[in-house]
């Protein structure tokens, strides 16, 4: 079914790559790793991001924070 709206998915993924790259050009690496953190943390999986943290952190049998 076509429909008469065109949906650029292309354009529409550059464009928010090119938004996440200006919030982070100036960042240090580990200023990098805790903005990621925070964007999964905070988006509609964070419950699933934080239960697999700690998944992860059991079958290591390491003890981590955050």
């Amino acid at each position: 079914m076509k429909t008469d709206k065109e949906f650029k998915c292309v354009d529409f993924k550059h464009e928010a790559q090119m938004q996440i790259y200006r919030e982070i050009k100036n960042l240090t690496t580990e200023e990098e790793i805790e903005y990621f953190r925070h964007r999964a943390e905070s988006s509609v999986f964070g419950k699933w991001w934080k239960k697999l943290h700690w998944s992860i952190v059991a079958m290591s049998g390491h003890k981590m924070t955050k």
